[in-house]
């Protein structure tokens, strides 16, 4: 399923690259017409699981919603049995070679592409290509990724394995030595064996707790080991994905172009670990940060750009969404240079809304998928304006920072309509504002922004910006339903 038209921050032709968009759209359609076919030759083959799957790749998309497939780790789709009916095995080889063919000639495109300065389109291709064929091998490097023993692994894991550790589900990289000790119950500390009970007593206090290190985070927790392991992966995903999505914020286009030249391929910079501290419980977390951020009481989740850390804790309070909003804020400061007063004197909504967008993560067959009319921020959105009547027009909502948002006693009606509207700019008319919204996000971290930088980059008045926003919720509403209340 291509993606063009979907990604965020990675779509939006110009004059000069609609050509390329057009060959682009031609060969979606190609491909679905190709899917189709090979669907109907085997529901006359009686192959009734195969033709299913097919549908679903050539299935319409939900054009509100950012899908990015779950790339496999193991190199290589499953064959058919030894022993498979000559009609399976056929199948194999038309499917493998269909895809095969496909994602070199988007990789080509893509390749022509960063040829023509269109950096993003061929990003967004090669997206495409990988979610077609997960083993195209220059589309896995482009995206960071090596083939070793049989998986793909980024550079990070090849130098653990190679140096005689293994990642584990429960207890993160240990040295393969290691292993069989750990599952029976015993930690080793300073190069002694211990118990399990020795060593959660060891780790009972935040300070001292466990230290879980992954490819891009360095979590400290008095949890357990597990729940640090457990968090650690959650964040590795949350990471990963973020990083296609947005490429063009902490990349530049010079950078994204470089990715397609292997010979003079240039790194992104490599940038500390980022810190997450995971406490045990409610309490521990009160009493912990409520000297740093009195009224810590009534937050479930914070990151705390003065110390550059984002704090969680575990329990019936823990929500997935708050990790993923608080955590989307750490990516966004901490993954290039940014202004000390990100959002202190005006566009603050698009501060929260970013992040906002992002916690509507979560997993649909086989794709992360972001966005939706059906997430509960843009129904709260749907509500407030087209209920309550409620809003705060955008040549006064740009102008308000972020003391003032906080303290206003409306700051969850406030929070719902920066969802809404970050929304709208992402999904209206097609992608109409996407690359408005980079260039916006960019100038707001920048610290360069001021009221009036939304209408000069969209080229669009506040006030026809208000009446599309108002077009676009009224285009969700289900026309079986009523919107109800969220908040």
């Amino acid at each position: 399923m291509l993606l063009l038209g979907c990604l965020i921050l990675l779509a939006g032709s110009t004059a000069s690259g609609e050509d390329l968009y057009r060959t682009a759209q031609l060969l979606r359609s190609k491909h679905s017409a190709e899917l189709k076919q090979l669907a109907e030759w085997c529901d006359g083959q009686g192959l009734r699981e195969q033709a299913e799957k097919l549908r679903q790749r050539f299935g319409p998309r939900d054009p509100y919603k950012t899908y990015l497939p779950v790339l496999p780790v193991k190199v290589g789709s499953e064959k058919p049995p030894a022993d498979a009916p000559p009609r399976l095995v056929e199948w194999h080889e038309r499917w493998t070679r269909l895809r095969r063919d496909h994602s070199n000639t988007l990789y080509g495109l893509a390749k022509r592409a960063v040829r023509q300065h269109q950096a993003s389109l061929a990003f967004d291709l090669v997206l495409a290509a990988v979610a077609i064929n997960p083993d195209h091998q220059p589309a896995r490097k482009l995206l960071g990724y090596q083939e070793y023993l049989g998986r793909w692994h980024t550079l990070f894991e090849i130098s653990k394995l190679r140096a005689g550790q293994v990642w584990h589900a429960k207890y993160g990289w240990l040295p393969k030595s290691h292993v069989t000790r750990y599952e029976q119950g015993e930690r080793t500390v300073g190069g002694r064996w211990i118990s399990t009970e020795e060593d959660a007593r060891r780790h009972r206090d935040i300070l001292s707790g466990w230290v879980v290190r992954t490819e891009h985070y360095a979590i400290r927790t008095n949890h357990s080991l597990e729940a640090g392991v457990a968090l650690g992966a959650k964040l590795e995903r949350l990471h990963s994905i973020w990083r296609r999505v947005f490429i063009r914020y902490y990349a530049t286009e010079a950078q994204v172009i470089s990715l397609f030249n292997e010979r003079s391929r240039s790194r992104m910079v490599r940038r500390p670990p980022l810190n997450v501290v995971f406490f045990r419980d409610r309490a521990d977390y009160n009493q912990s940060l409520r000297a740093t951020m009195p009224g810590i009481e009534k937050s479930i989740g914070v990151y705390i750009e003065q110390t550059g850390r984002a704090y969680f804790f575990a329990g019936e309070e823990y929500e997935e969404r708050t990790l993923y909003h608080e955590a989307t804020h750490q990516l966004f400061h901490q993954s290039r240079p940014v202004a000390l007063d990100v959002g202190r004197r005006a566009n603050f909504w698009i501060v929260e809304g970013i992040a906002m967008f992002v916690e509507t993560l979560r997993r649909e067959g086989d794709y992360d998928v972001l966005g939706g009319f059906d997430d509960q921020r843009l129904y709260a959105a749907r509500y407030r304006l087209l209920e309550d009547n409620f809003y705060i027009p955008l040549d006064q909502f740009t102008t308000l920072g972020m003391q003032k948002i906080q303290r206003d006693p409306r700051i969850a009606t406030l929070y719902s309509q920066a969802a809404g509207q970050t929304i709208f700019l992402i999904y209206y008319d097609g992608g109409r504002y996407r690359d408005a919204l980079v260039a916006y996000l960019d100038t707001v971290y920048s610290g360069r922004d001021t009221p009036s930088t939304l209408t000069d980059l969209t080229k669009t008045s506040y006030a026809e910006l208000d009446r599309q926003y108002r077009r676009f919720l009224e285009a969700s509403v289900p026309k079986s339903s009523t919107p109800g209340r969220e908040q």
